[in-house]
């Protein structure tokens, strides 16, 4: 499981973006996007590298960690 700390998610359409982000990246993916804490949870058995990707291509740049 990786977290995802998003910069300029500031909106329940924000955060369904990024959701969709993900889930393009990885249909199987368990994401849980939370906006009061800008994070998202993602269990992916996808590189977190080409998740962090997608989701800064949506317009949300990030960084992750290894949960």
């Amino acid at each position: 499981m990786y977290e995802f700390s998003i910069q300029n998610m500031t909106c329940g359409h924000c955060a369904g973006t990024v959701e969709k982000a993900i889930k393009a990246t990885d249909p199987t993916a368990l994401a849980k996007v939370d906006l009061p804490t800008r994070t998202a949870k993602v269990e992916t058995t996808v590189d977190p590298a080409t998740i962090a990707a997608a989701i800064e291509n949506a317009g949300y740049p990030n960084s992750f960690k290894s949960l």
